[in-house]
């Protein structure tokens, strides 16, 4: 079975004409349009973005088939999605999120300490949420050259560095930078 990448959510109806909110998850808002027909996660829904406009945070777009406030409300909530071969390929040093999701973290000795579960942006930047190896917990990663200087896309790893923060086991073990 196909990959599947989250391109948008459909949020709350706009107005009375059947206009509703789009979070769009790509790179350029507007590229919702130039896609075709979207699909829900199970491939059972399908669809077109006919028209978008970009409003503060979010796209007020227009769905075939979407006539009245009823029928926008009725979609709120849903995930948009597309074939992971539908879009194109990422551009040296990017990376899809759902093509990160489920790599193992190796060590800079090449030893697999956990897997990633998800990529979380939570304002500051992309980071990488791995559940460690034999455990429930989870720990982030911010997903930046320093902390993850290999990707391996065909290989499904990446290597993590954890900086001093993180990792704390230099200095103390309780994540401090300084000697003591």
């Amino acid at each position: 079975m196909s990959k599947k990448i989250c391109i948008a959510r459909i949020g709350a109806a706009h107005g009375v004409r059947g206009e509703l909110r789009l979070w769009p998850f790509t790179q350029e808002p507007l590229a919702v349009l130039k896609y075709g027909a979207l699909e829900t996660l199970d491939g059972t829904q399908h669809f077109t973005v006919t028209h978008a406009r970009v409003a503060k945070d979010h796209l007020v777009a227009r769905i075939k088939g979407c006539m009245t406030r009823d029928d926008a409300e009725a979609l709120n909530g849903i995930e948009l999605y597309l074939p992971r071969e539908r879009l194109p390929a990422p551009d040296a040093g990017e990376y899809y999120h759902a093509d990160l999701i489920g790599m193992d973290a190796l060590t800079k000795d090449g030893q697999v300490f956990g897997r990633v579960i998800a990529v979380q942006n939570f304002g500051a930047g992309d980071m990488l949420e791995v559940r460690m190896k034999d455990a429930r917990d989870t720990v982030y990663f911010p997903f930046t050259d320093a902390v993850v200087p290999d990707v391996n896309i065909a290989q499904g790893t990446l290597t993590i560095i954890p900086p001093n923060e993180i990792d704390g086991e230099e200095n103390g073990g309780d994540g401090s930078s300084r000697p003591r």
